[in-house]
């Protein structure tokens, strides 16, 4: 398989109607799930329980041919638990490195915020480096490694609040919502998700998926619109209105977004489309309003009044 940027717009309408067929995804939301993915970055969904935010992952891996695994968080989830640990084998007089759900293609990070900030940290390295470290070596993850992690936004008894820097490692925050009353009555006619989930074929295989990667870090950044992105983020670190404004990081990580989001609608160079599309989910978890509200109707604000100029 040779891939090139004209076949990420084949790829997202594919993957899009994959998804589909098993759940009742809003097609943009399923687009900022595959950005990210293709970004190689991580997506933190947040949502009420029951839409379907388990199923929307095992979906994806399914799609890409890639390893699944899920990780229920709770609050005696212990690093060992989600890392692995190392056993003592009498017969082979050795100790052997078991290893934990970490260790796959693709994990479900099942209500995060319910474990310890220990149990958190080695979240954190695994999904900033692509590697954990047990004991004093370091052991690498598959290749692509990517994270979709749920937080339950409406019962917070016995979570941990996310500090900014756990936030920060997901590149990508959507919300999942209802589904229509007319796809809602469809699932309830319909086959049993995991009948269709069990039907469907992969998209692309994870050799596929590797040249994909290529193929966005391989699409064209102009200088324009790298200032336009510095102005839009000096905007928010320049208005009353936000304590916390983007970072430079934030910013480096937002054009990552943009040039995945590009390949998938197969260009082989960004444009402010792709940034403003982009705005909310890239920035809202990091850029924190005086008062603590959500921050995205005042990026959108600015999103407005802030001028192109390419």
């Amino acid at each position: 398989m040779t891939l090139t940027t004209t076949d990420g717009r084949t790829l997202r309408l594919a993957l899009t109607e994959r998804v589909g067929s098993v759940l009742a995804v809003p097609e943009e939301t399923v687009e900022t799930v595959l950005t990210a993915l293709f970004a190689r970055g991580h997506v933190l969904i947040e949502g009420i329980p029951g839409v379907g935010k388990t199923l929307l992952a095992r979906t994806i891996a399914r799609c890409l041919g890639a390893s699944f695994r899920r990780i229920q968080f709770t609050n005696d989830l212990l690093p060992s638990d989600v890392v692995g640990s190392v056993v003592w084998r009498p017969k082979r007089e050795e100790f052997e490195f078991v290893r934990g759900p970490l260790f796959t293609n693709v994990v479900l990070a099942d209500e995060i915020n319910r474990t310890s900030p220990r149990t958190l940290s080695c979240m954190l390295e695994a999904m900033e480096r692509g590697t954990v470290s047990v004991d004093d070596r370091t052991l690498p993850l598959a290749d692509p490694f990517f994270v979709l992690a749920t937080r339950n936004g409406v019962e917070f008894h016995g979570t941990y609040p996310m500090p900014e820097a756990a936030l920060d490692r997901f590149l990508l925050r959507v919300e999942l919502g209802y589904p229509t009353p007319e796809q809602e009555v469809a699932l309830y006619l319909g086959d049993d998700p995991e009948q269709r989930l069990q039907a469907i074929e992969p998209v692309l295989d994870l050799e596929g998926l590797r040249e994909a990667l290529a193929c966005v870090a391989r699409v064209e950044l102009r200088p324009p619109l790298a200032a336009y992105c510095h102005r839009l983020v000096a905007a928010t670190r320049g208005s009353p209105a936000f304590a916390l404004g983007a970072s430079p990081r934030a910013a480096l990580l937002w054009l990552r977004a943009a040039r995945a989001r590009a390949f998938l609608h197969g260009r082989d160079y960004v444009l402010p489309d792709d940034l403003q599309a982009l705005l909310v989910p890239v920035l809202a978890h990091r850029t924190f309003l005086v008062g603590g509200s959500d921050p995205a109707d005042a990026l959108r604000r600015i999103a407005a009044e802030v001028a192109v100029e390419l």
